[in-house]
């Protein structure tokens, strides 16, 4: 884009200011027709495998930060009431941050980026600032601090997604495709911008035991011998093998299921990485309870062996279903929820997992998609950050966001829009603080249909 091209782009941006000015993204108050917020969790659980429902309950009545993280449906319905659609982007969906982490690229190299796309879809940018904004501000409420340091990490993450889409707004468009955080960069950034040396060498630590977390370590944690035959361990329930699922859940139909998909997920990668997995073997699937959000989706973990134990790799297969931003805005082009979430994470981030691929199971007309259990990943424990490390690492978020937002968007209309003074992060920082007292409330009346018997949570103990 030439520099008058993008001039003009910036122009359109700033021109949405008198339709929609950036000041009124601070307002937020429930509409008088609200949706119920424990009726719309609880319809997400109509599909969902009955017996780890309970399961789902009893990690999101936890705090109310373990609640927004599985309330992205509430949310989706009251950003609609307050946004206008005019500068698209591919949205992750789910943006708050604990969605960010780190993961081995095709190259072995450990990089930080999103790292989870199942509502994935077209929508207005500033929906994923506000989710991240605001997973900030619950961050430090949860932490027991006040409203200022949670205006204050809210505005962070924004301010620097506005400077951050200003800079990636004049970059050549390939060189923003190909931009990577590496970890190890990350260490050095923090070491400048005021991280003690005890903080530095906490991130290295991280960084290696990210690094453990591989296909070897998920094997000696999750595989076991039995009679010379390699399977998964049974851990219920968190993990249950199909020859321990109950009768009436109909194992040997998920068997049927995850076959059929395993054939049809191969014709979603590319012919190198068949030839790879062509070498496995697939010889044990269980059931495993992943996150917070998607606890009773059916998700399972595929136990491949190539050449005995120190050859084994997992793959989780795990459900999609129809985004909760379909809700409110225009369906994905993708009639396959599956293919919607692979697409999306692989324009979003700036490296992908080999095996992400998509599959339908004809038997039961599911979608999934696949990728490896354990490489590398790892996220940042938020419990355990310094106010000044918790700042650091909302900055980062914010960075990486409008690195996808930039390749997926319109960089020059929403730097435009945005502009270099501090009105937006503002707006952001108070709308942040508003949405952490409602779901504050949401999470109560959660907390309380529980409590009164209304609905089944698990021993928090499982």
């Amino acid at each position: 884009m030439s520099e008058s091209q993008n001039a003009e782009h910036r122009d359109r941006g700033k021109s949405l200011r008198q339709t929609n000015p950036r000041s009124g993204h601070a307002d937020w108050s429930p509409k008088p027709d609200r949706a119920d917020p424990v009726a719309l969790i609880e319809g997400q659980n109509e599909d969902r495998v009955p017996w780890l429902v309970p399961i789902r309950r009893a990690r999101m009545v936890a705090t109310p930060f373990t609640f927004f993280r599985g309330a992205a449906r509430i949310m989706a319905g009251d950003l609609d009431s307050v946004s206008s659609p005019e500068l698209e982007v591919q949205l992750c969906g789910d943006a708050h941050l604990s969605n960010f982490g780190v993961y081995a690229s095709p190259e072995r190299r450990l990089v930080f980026d999103l790292n989870d796309f199942d509502e994935t879809l077209p929508g207005p940018f500033e929906w994923d600032v506000k989710r991240l904004a605001a997973s900030f501000a619950i961050a430090a409420e949860d932490r027991g601090w006040d409203d200022g340091q949670g205006r204050k990490l809210a505005m962070e993450a924004t301010r620097s997604y506005r400077a951050s889409t200003t800079r990636f707004a004049a970059q050549r468009w390939i060189d923003t495709w190909y931009n990577q955080i590496p970890f190890e960069d990350l260490i050095e950034l923090a070491r400048t911008e005021g991280a003690s040396k005890k903080q530095v060498k906490r991130g290295k630590r991280f960084a290696r035991k990210a690094k453990s977390k591989d296909h070897l370590q998920a094997a000696r944690k999750l595989v076991e011998q039995e009679g010379g035959h390699y399977r998964l361990k049974s851990a219920p329930p968190l993990l249950v093998p199909l020859r321990d699922v109950p009768t009436e859940v109909q194992p040997d139909e998920i068997r049927r299921i995850v076959d059929a998909a395993f054939e049809n997920y191969r014709t979603s990668i590319g012919d190198h990485v068949n030839h790879l997995l062509g070498r496995y073997q697939l010889v044990d699937v269980a059931m495993k309870v992943v996150g917070v959000g998607s606890v009773g989706t059916r998700c399972m973990v595929g136990l491949f062996i190539g050449r005995g134990a120190s050859d084994v790799m997992l793959l989780q297969i795990k459900e999609a279903s129809k985004s909760v931003l379909e809700d409110h805005l225009p369906p994905s082009r993708y009639g396959h929820s599956g293919r919607r979430v692979v697409e999306g994470q692989r324009l979003l981030q700036a490296t992908s997992d080999i095996f992400l691929g998509w599959s339908e199971s004809a038997v039961s007309r599911r979608y999934f998609y696949w990728r490896q259990l354990k490489d590398w990943k790892g996220s940042v424990d938020v419990e355990a950050l310094s106010p000044g490390a918790l700042r650091r690492y909302a900055k980062l978020c914010g960075l990486i966001l409008a690195r996808a937002h930039a390749v997926s968007g319109d960089p020059a209309a929403i730097s435009g829009y945005l502009g270099k003074g501090t009105v937006f992060d503002e707006a952001i920082g108070e709308f942040s603080i508003a949405y952490a007292r409602q779901n504050r409330a949401d999470h109560a009346a959660f907390a309380a249909a529980i409590r009164d018997g209304h609905l089944e949570a698990a021993d928090m103990e499982e």
